[in-house]
């Protein structure tokens, strides 16, 4: 039975009833948040990411992602502007890795890596993996604006590299698609809080379903008060790439 069914199956309250959120029940909206936005194939997106710093122009860049979610590979690549060009992002093997065009090297990077210097991350690009990679629980449920919510919080489990090992989510109990997040450091300190205002649905051909894909993310610093970034996802592309692209090579050979 499929994830989202199952969930529906075991969490209808009777007219009138009061609903009980669980753990149990935290751990199924989390694996149905998952499930909706995971493509089993490839994908690529065109992606903006406008970066606002205090008493600083902001600054727009173009990147292209390339991922191929059975085996968690991603391709995180610069296009624009001219000076960030051919700056590239290589996830193989659990390993993340930066391409500089100007030095030709690679460094091994971690989770916590500010892509291209934003405060953008790796997991802002990718498929959501939350059910694999944090132990949830139910914090109950809310109101967030005019949407009524689940809270959950997630704390990463035991040899998992993430950026943020302690979250808090909000997940909208009509379309089960995250408003709201909230990452803390292990000492309990929000270093970031995200919102997702606009998910669009795609057809996948790998899946043969539909896919949620979040169009934009609005992130903000809770370190740095007026920083923020905004995330749009555009022209997605759900069909087969070619193997090849997820190698340093490739990325060496569009940077020259």
């Amino acid at each position: 039975m499929p994830v989202l069914l199952l969930f529906l199956c075991l969490f209808r309250p009777a007219m009138g009833e009061e609903i009980k959120f669980t753990d149990t029940d935290a751990l199924a909206v989390i694996k149905v948040v998952d499930e909706r936005q995971q493509n089993s194939g490839d994908y690529t997106s065109l992606c903006y990411v406008k970066e606002t710093e205090r008493k600083k122009e902001p600054k727009v860049f173009q990147v292209i992602v390339y991922r191929r979610d059975a085996d968690d590979k991603i391709i995180i690549f610069f296009t624009k502007p001219k000076e960030e060009a051919g700056k590239g992002y290589l996830k193989i093997d659990k390993n993340l890795w930066l391409f500089d065009p100007n030095t030709g090297k690679w460094e091994r990077r971690t989770e916590r890596e500010r892509i291209g210097g934003t405060n953008s991350r790796r997991e802002d690009f990718d498929e959501s993996r939350l059910a694999l990679e944090y132990t949830v629980t139910a914090e109950g449920t809310d109101k967030l604006g005019d949407y009524k919510v689940f809270k959950t919080k997630l704390v990463a489990k035991e040899g998992v590299d993430v950026a943020y090992p302690v979250l808090k989510i909000w997940i909208d109990q009509a379309s089960k698609n995250i408003l709201k997040r909230e990452e803390y450091s292990l000492s309990g300190k929000l270093m970031r809080t995200s919102y997702y205002p606009k998910w669009m649905k795609k057809f996948s051909p790998s899946k043969k379903a539909e896919v949620w894909i979040p169009e934009e993310i609005r992130i903000f610093d809770e370190l740095e008060k007026g920083n923020s970034t905004i995330i749009l996802i555009k022209e997605t592309d759900l069909n087969n790439i070619d193997s090849s692209i997820f190698t340093k090579a490739w990325i060496e050979s569009k940077s020259k």
